[in-house]
């Protein structure tokens, strides 16, 4: 079995399949991203093989994920589609079943994880985060919209009720710290530690009998994961609210000033969501 994307470059060893995410230097989940995701999940429920962890981390230093790109929002929905069938056609929905994919998942952050690109880690079993340099947020509110992917629900019932507010409503950053108090994230560590705390615990997991694992992955995911109809609610909800002239105008005066351009909006997007001026 062959896992060959041209914006994931993979490897398999032991068990532990590194997925690194190398689609530009702010991997953005757009069409390309997307469609990559998709196959490799794809490819995991169809026969994981000799697979039992997957552990998802970034080329780029600095961007995890940035978010979603937003000039190609009907064509990446359109890749995600493929995951589920048009009945399904979100980015919510295709993070959903990641969620549910019969291996164990590791997001491994370092650099910015916003947005789209927080619920692509949130989606995954666990986070582990460079304390030097990781950065999580959902800015979307800042712009007039909400979290469509899965951040609201995953948020809610990690953070709980008023510090998912504050995540959400605030749509601040939060560095790896913070993010391990708020119950965010597993841990945040030194970023000369992650590698290899990472890659002991995905190994570790890759030896024990796989039909236990996945059996309690199944059991905490059910007692744990959002119904699909809220997922589903959310990226609706979300891909009305991005038509709207307001979020329109606010998206407009960010792409005008740096969105989705490596420089220092996309650096400090919690700050810069808050200083829009007509």
């Amino acid at each position: 079995m062959t896992f060959t994307y041209p914006s994931i470059r993979t490897r398999l060893e032991d068990g532990v399949l590194s997925a690194t995410l190398d689609a530009g230097p702010l991997n953005l989940l757009g069409v390309d991203l997307v469609r990559d995701l998709v196959s490799l999940v794809d490819t995991l429920y169809a026969d994981a093989g000799d697979v039992r962890v997957l552990v998802i981390d970034s080329a780029s230093p600095d961007y995890f994920s940035a978010h979603v790109d937003l000039s190609a929002v009907p064509q990446y929905t359109a890749e995600a589609a493929k995951a589920g069938g048009p009945g399904d056609a979100s980015l919510g929905m295709f993070l959903h079943r990641l969620a549910r994919v019969p291996v164990i998942t590791i997001a491994k952050v370092r650099g910015r994880a916003r947005g789209g690109g927080n619920e692509l880690a949130l989606a995954c079993d666990m986070i582990f985060a460079s304390r030097d340099n990781a950065v999580f947020g959902q800015f979307e509110s800042g712009t007039g919209a909400l979290p469509g992917a899965g951040g609201t629900q995953h948020l809610s019932r990690r953070l709980g009720r008023t510090r998912a507010m504050e995540a959400i409503v605030g749509a601040d950053d939060f560095d790896a710290d913070l993010a391990e108090r708020y119950g965010w994230i597993n841990r945040s560590l030194p970023d000369t530690d992650l590698d290899g705390f990472v890659e002991r615990l995905a190994r570790r997991i890759a030896g024990f009998p796989p039909e236990g694992v996945k059996a309690a992955k199944r059991a905490i995911n059910d007692l744990t994961l959002a119904e699909p109809a809220h997922v589903r609610s959310d990226a609706a909800t979300f891909q009305a609210l991005i038509t709207l002239p307001e979020t329109r105008e606010r998206l407009a005066y960010l792409t005008d000033h740096g969105l989705q351009t490596p420089g220092p909006l996309e650096r400090d997007l919690g700050k810069a969501v808050a200083e829009f001026r007509r």
